[in-house]
C-alpha cells in the first residue's frame, strides 16, 4: 500500500502591522487582531498546509526591535528543530525588509522563512492582506523556496530578503528589488521560482547572546560638515553607517572627521542612492571613496545603509573584529 505524503505544517507567527489594523474609536486604524484571526479570514489558506498561529507581538513596525526578531528567529529555529516546515512572519510594511534581512542572516537552514504584511488595511476597499498571506503560504509551503534563504512576499511577487525595499508609502506595489529584481511569482495558486540567489557565505550568528550594540545611521546631504559623524563615538555607539553621495561620498572637509572615527570604531560606507554598490576604486578626490577607505572606512558593498546597519549590529554581538567584518561585507560585494 502506498504511504499518504504528509500535510506541510506552517508556524506563523503575527507581529502586528497594517495587515492587522481596525479602525479605532478615536480615528485612524490600530493592530488589533492575531494570527489566528488573520488565518481564519483567508479562504484557503486551511488548505495549503496545517498551521500553527501564534501572535508574539501587537505593534506597528516602526515599534519592532532588533531583539524583537531575535526572539522570533529563536521560536522559527524551535520549530524548525521539532516538525514545522516553513514559516511566516506576519508584520507592518515599514521595517519588513530589516525583519527579513536579520532573518536572513540568523536563519541558514533549507526550510522557507517567508515575511509579509499588506499595504491596505482590512477595513479599506481593496484589502490586500488576505491575498498576500494566501501567497505567503503558499511560497513557505513549497519545496520549490527551500534554500533561498528568507524571502518576502506581497503583491504576488517573491523577493530575496538580501535585497527587496519598501519603494513607495501607498502602493500595493510598493516593494522593490532593485539590483536583482523578484526571484519569482505566485500565479494560479502555483510558486512559480524564475531566478535562484547562492546562499550566503557568511560565518553562523548566533541568535542567543548579549546585548545588541547601538549603531548609528546617517545620511549625507550637500554641506554637510560632519559634526554628526563626529559625535557618535561619545554618544555611545558602537559602530556607524555612513550613506554618502552617489557611490559613497561626503564632502571634502568631512573627510577627517570620517578617519578618526574609523580609528575608534567600524565605520562602513553604504549609497543613499539605494541601488548600485558602494565603490571601492574608481575616485580618488577628497571626500571620495578611495580617500576613505584609506582612512579606515569599510565598503558595505550593495547594502543600503539600513542593512549594513543591522549587519554591524550583529557582527559586533558576535565578536567579529575589523577583519571579519570586512570579509561578511564581501559577501554583499
Amino acid at each position: 500500500m502506498a504511504s499518504i505524503s504528509r500535510r506541510p505544517r506552517l508556524l506563523i507567527l503575527s507581529l502586528g502591522g497594517t495587515i492587522t489594523m481596525t479602525a479605532t474609536a478615536g480615528g485612524g486604524i490600530a493592530p488589533t487582531l492575531g494570527a489566528a484571526e488573520l488565518v481564519s479570514a483567508v479562504p484557503g489558506l486551511a488548505e495549503v498546509a496545517e498551521i500553527e498561529a501564534r501572535s508574539p507581538f501587537k505593534v506597528g513596525s516602526s515599534s519592532l526591535t532588533v531583539e524583537n526578531i531575535l526572539s522570533v528567529a529563536a521560536t522559527i529555529e524551535a520549530g524548525f528543530d521539532g516538525d514545522i516546515d516553513g514559516a511566516v512572519v506576519i508584520q507592518g510594511t515599514d521595517t519588513i525588509e530589516e525583519t527579513a534581512f536579520i532573518l536572513d542572516l540568523l536563519l541558514r537552514e533549507p526550510k522557507p522563512v517567508v515575511v509579509v504584511g499588506a499595504m491596505r488595511g482590512p477595513q479599506q476597499p481593496g484589502a490586500d492582506g488576505p491575498a498576500n498571506l494566501l501567497s505567503a503560504a503558499l511560497v513557505a509551503a513549497s519545496p520549490a523556496a527551500r534554500g533561498l534563504g528568507t524571502l518576502v512576499v506581497l503583491n504576488d511577487e517573491i523577493h530575496a530578503a538580501r535585497f527587496i525595499r519598501k519603494g513607495h508609502t501607498s502602493l500595493t506595489s510598493a516593494f522593490v528589488s532593485d539590483n536583482a529584481g523578484p526571484l519569482g511569482l505566485v500565479a494560479e495558486g502555483r510558486v512559480r521560482i524564475l531566478t535562484r540567489v547562492a546562499p550566503l557565505d557568511l560565518p553562523p550568528l548566533a541568535i542567543a547572546g548579549g546585548d545588541v550594540p547601538a549603531v548609528a545611521l546617517l545620511k549625507i546631504g550637500m554641506g554637510d560638515d560632519g559634526r554628526l559623524i563626529a559625535a557618535t563615538p561619545g554618544l555611545g555607539y558602537a559602530g556607524l553607517v555612513i550613506e554618502g553621495a552617489g557611490a559613497g561620498h561626503v564632502p571634502a572637509p568631512v573627510t577627517q572627521i570620517v578617519g578618526e572615527v574609523a580609528a575608534r570604531l567600524p565605520v562602513l560606507l553604504a549609497s543613499r542612492t539605494l541601488s548600485g554598490p558602494s565603490f571601492e576604486r574608481t575616485y580618488a578626490y577628497p571626500g571620495s571613496e578611495i580617500d576613505l577607505l584609506e582612512r579606515g572606512a569599510l565598503p558595505g558593498g550593495f547594502l543600503p545603509g539600513p542593512k549594513a546597519r543591522l549587519l554591524l549590529m550583529l557582527a559586533l554581538r558576535a565578536g567579529w573584529d575589523r577583519q571579519a567584518i570586512r570579509a561578511g561585507l564581501a559577501a554583499f560585494g
